[in-house]
């Protein structure tokens, strides 16, 4: 069995819900607290051993491949400055990063074909830029080690309330081990009081590369899209398709709110900022606040 060392980063959306500020900026670009979202999909990717990554762009995207790239002057002037821990931080990962652009914006399955080519028969991972997983094992390395344990494919989940449920890929099980589910049924955004469970998938993804040859059929799903959930239920008629109850706090950067929840959070989290910003909450709410 082949050890997953490929992944997969969409970042072709339009990232609308942020304009103006993604007019000339990607939204993956957007920074929380210190470093742009993408790069906690990155940092995920990396210590959850993944040596080669994709990322699928899109018009106005360049500003990701000079983020990764290599920053000679920067670096030097960290350096004689002594600003060790700075220039660590800036330093290029031990990670090979690449791009394909996606021409038409069809969907997120359309994102992931686009990539066949770089996947070549290696089983692979993928991670949405949507969703920071913060735990004490990487989300996707969770993944990772039921793949190894099954041999199949695993899409991470967690419970969503039942309001939610119309905005996400839904799965329907059938069987549980702890915290791993067989599945009878996935379905795209099912409309709300129709979802056939509250297991929502949340961004991350291990699959085969047999998922190709249903991407490759172009079928038309939710939204007028090509959408991977519909490619991943096929998948799942052919050979078990597991789903994976993934411990740690997800947090969604999708969206306005979410993206300034995330924000507060983490930096809350951050021993520089946490009580300065303690003390800054407890003045505009004049609420009890506690760490």
């Amino acid at each position: 069995m082949k050890p997953i060392k490929k992944a997969i980063i969409p970042a072709a959306g339009m990232g609308t819900r942020f304009l103006p500020a993604t007019k000339a900026m990607p939204k993956e670009m957007l920074p929380i607290v210190d470093k742009p979202t993408i790069q906690y999909i990155v940092e995920e990717a990396i210590e959850s051993g993944i040596e080669d990554i994709i990322v699928v762009t899109g018009k106005t995207k360049r500003a990701i491949e000079d983020h990764f790239d290599k920053n000679f002057e920067l670096e030097e002037s960290l350096r004689q400055k002594g600003k060790m821990d700075l220039l660590k931080k800036v330093q290029d990962a031990e990670v090979e990063i690449h791009y394909i652009r996606q021409h038409e914006p069809k969907g997120l399955g359309h994102a992931i074909w686009s990539a066949r080519k770089f996947i070549g028969d290696d089983p692979f991972a993928v991670l949405l830029g949507d969703d920071i997983v913060v735990s004490e094992i990487p989300g996707l390395k969770q993944l990772i080690n039921q793949y190894n344990e099954t041999g199949r494919s695993v899409v991470g989940v967690q419970t969503v309330p039942d309001e939610e449920t119309n905005r996400y890929g839904i799965v329907d099980p059938d069987g549980q081990e702890d915290r791993r589910y067989k599945v009878h049924h996935f379905v795209e955004k099912p409309e709300l009081g129709t979802a056939p469970s509250n297991l929502a998938i949340m961004g991350r993804y291990v699959l085969t590369p047999d998922i190709f040859k249903h991407l490759d059929k172009h079928e038309i799903g939710a939204g007028g899209e090509i959408q991977l959930t519909d490619a991943i239920q096929m998948l799942n008629e052919d050979e078990n398709v597991y789903a994976y109850d993934f411990e740690g706090m997800r947090y969604d950067v999708g969206e306005k709110f979410g993206f300034v929840k995330t924000t507060i959070e983490l930096a809350l989290q951050n021993e520089e900022m946490k009580e300065d910003l303690m003390t800054y909450l407890k003045q505009i709410t004049g609420a009890n606040v506690h760490s």
